[in-house]
């Protein structure tokens, strides 16, 4: 699946984005959002402002683009990685393991999205609400309910809101703690908490 093009209607080309978005990211993550700005981006990418606004209006169109696009990889990948997979425990437990696997790679990136990023102004973008984000997990929910395998109470929503909260949570202790342990390698307890959330003894 391409890349989406950004609001200015132009794709930017790959070689580009290789040498813009680390910096983008690297910069983001490392200080405060509203201390970022074009000009600094363009020194240390070596790409002239003025490219860089032949493809995005602003940095927040850049940050909210490069956030967009990194993401939604996510739930590609998720989808190869649960191919084939019936049991709707083992399916989250390796939804899990994608997401943090990702963030482990890009670092920077997971504390630019969960971190530096102002909710309020991201909001207001529309790559914010995720549509495509875990909605190849509806049919596997359903059936899982229908077999009483989770909680045959609650909605799509609520388990979407419960795996989001158990991330921002579990990413926002990462990076407390200072990064110092890969993601992968320590989520049994939150993944342990997430499942009693949904499980099919939820409610007992």
């Amino acid at each position: 699946m391409p890349d989406k093009p950004n609001k200015t209607g132009l794709q930017m080309p790959d070689k580009l984005k290789e040498r813009l978005y680390p910096v983008v990211l690297d910069l983001f993550s490392s200080q405060d959002f509203h201390r970022v700005n074009i000009r600094e981006i363009s020194r240390q990418s070596g790409i002239s402002s003025g490219t860089i606004y032949k493809y995005f209006s602003s940095k927040e169109q850049l940050i909210f683009g490069i956030l967009d696009e990194k993401i939604s990889r996510i739930s590609r990948t998720v989808a190869v990685h649960i191919a084939g997979m019936d049991n709707i425990r083992e399916i989250f437990r390796k939804v899990f393991w994608v997401t943090f696997d990702f963030y482990d790679q890009n670092p920077g990136l997971a504390v630019t999205a969960f971190i530096t990023v102002p909710m309020r102004t991201w909001m207001k973008d529309k790559s914010y609400c995720r549509k495509d984000d875990l909605s190849l997990l509806k049919n596997h929910i359903k059936r899982a309910r229908d077999k009483g395998d989770i909680d045959p109470a609650l909605t799509f929503s609520q388990i979407m809101d419960a795996y989001y909260m158990i991330c921002h949570r579990y990413i926002h202790n990462w990076y407390f703690e200072g990064m110092t342990w890969k993601l992968t390698q320590n989520f049994d307890g939150f993944f342990t908490l997430f499942w009693k959330m949904i499980g099919p003894l939820a409610n007992a």
